[in-house]
């Protein structure tokens, strides 16, 4: 009886040793993905925030379609009410935070495409700077996308691997949702004039 139970007992130290090792490990690299999570709504919430005066100047510029300002308020307003609790990255929640932003992405490019009919406005140096961010901002958009998917990549391998998936399962880490392209993303847009 005591050797059982000294056995058991051996076995749940072992197990605490070479679990607890990861542990920490896992705790940092938790933070790690909801850090690189935070740049990537910082560069969402810049995005955001020269939309405002992206479209007051395309508006006062030209006699523009009011169809397409309206499009892109509002799908700047849907995408600003939508945010994940980075505890809660999940599949779910990714899609829907997508889905919103790519709306906005979408309003955006119809919003440039439509300016190329205004040669006045693409001439005004404040729209220049402004269309210049708006670009820079989508590449950091696309920069703080492809940090947090490689942090989340390791973060899910560390979750996944023996025997660190022994301390995760122990103290409730679960695998987080990556970023994932866009239903054809892999198609060129389409640009008519």
């Amino acid at each position: 009886m005591k050797k059982g139970v000294l056995a058991v007992v051996a076995i749940l130290v072992l197990l605490v040793v070479v679990s607890g090792c990861g542990y920490n490990n896992l705790v940092k690299l938790d933070e790690t993905v909801q850090n690189k999570w935070a740049q990537v709504e910082t560069q969402y919430q810049r995005r955001s925030d020269l939309i405002p005066n992206l479209v007051a100047t395309v508006k006062g510029a030209a006699k523009f379609e009011q169809g397409t300002l309206t499009d892109v308020i509002e799908a700047r307003a849907k995408a600003s009410q939508i945010t994940i609790d980075p505890t809660k990255l999940t599949e779910e929640n990714m899609q829907k935070y997508q889905a919103a932003q790519g709306q906005l992405s979408q309003a955006l490019g119809k919003l440039m495409v439509l300016t190329e009919n205004y040669p006045e406005l693409k001439a005004t140096q404040q729209f220049s700077e402004l269309s210049a961010q708006l670009e820079g901002t989508e590449n950091r958009i696309a920069v703080a996308r492809k940090d947090f998917n490689e942090s989340v990549l390791t973060y899910n391998t560390k979750v996944r691997s023996f025997p660190s998936n022994l301390t995760a399962g122990m103290f409730g880490f679960s695998t987080k949702a990556a970023f994932k392209a866009d239903a054809g993303a892999q198609n060129a847009p389409k640009i008519e004039f």
